[in-house]
């Protein structure tokens, strides 16, 4: 069975009631992957905006497998001393990362996000030799056109990420990067600026999809949008 760890941040856990992208994107491997998987994770909560602490189940599809390694305000620093166990414990195959806003907007520049970057993929790999992992640069959000001198590190973490996915990709543990979704519209595809809503969680899995479609052959062409 294929072992898929979802790895973000507010944006990867969601909150209480919403379906997430890592709903969307086991909806279309239920269909488009011909093998059993399943997603895996130490966590299975949401973020619950009345207590802001992620002590929420209520999903909206409850049959979901809802496990995933993701916080609200999270980033890389965060996952790099949990991630070698993570992997471990719950045997992942492949680590679907989507991480850095929160670490570009509070803790750290784009080079110090980016040596964070090698130190997880590091970390991953001596606790999972064989693992993979798709990874998605930054996505724009409206701190990016607020803020020029954030979105100036944005783009540039986001060159640092390509480099690094390039300099450590490795056939017995491919890296994968994700080219974030052409068609995504913080105005359009969130419901505050930052967290998708219905049609930013279908990009967002879509563009996932895709890449390993693409990269892997793992799976098809996503088709819900």
């Amino acid at each position: 069975m294929l072992r898929f760890m979802p790895v973000g941040d507010s944006m990867t856990i969601g909150s209480a009631g919403e379906h997430t992208w890592r709903y969307r994107l086991w909806q279309h491997l239920c269909t488009a992957y011909g093998g059993p998987f399943t997603l895996v994770g130490p966590r299975e909560t949401l973020h619950d905006p009345v207590t802001d602490a992620p002590t929420s189940h209520a999903y909206a599809d409850p049959g979901f497998p809802r496990a995933h390694l993701a916080g609200w305000g999270e980033g890389w620093q965060h996952m790099v001393p949990l991630i070698g166990e993570t992997v471990r414990s719950c045997r992942a195959d492949v680590l679907l990362v989507s991480l850095g806003l929160i670490d570009l907007g509070f803790y750290t520049n784009a080079e110090q996000t980016a040596a964070n970057v090698r130190a997880f993929i590091a970390e991953a790999r001596a606790a999972g030799p064989r693992i993979r992992m798709a990874v998605m640069p930054v996505i724009r959000n409206i701190r990016v056109e607020a803020d020029p001198a954030f979105a100036e590190q944005v783009a540039h973490f986001n060159e640092l990420l390509a480099k690094t996915v390039a300099d450590l990709d490795e056939p017995d543990s491919s890296l994968l990067l994700v080219p974030p979704p052409a068609s995504y519209d913080f105005h359009v595809d969130t419901y505050d600026g930052t967290h998708p809503n219905e049609s930013g969680e279908h990009r967002i899995a879509g563009a996932f999809a895709e890449a390993m479609w693409r990269g892997w052959g793992l799976g098809g062409p996503y088709g819900a949008v």
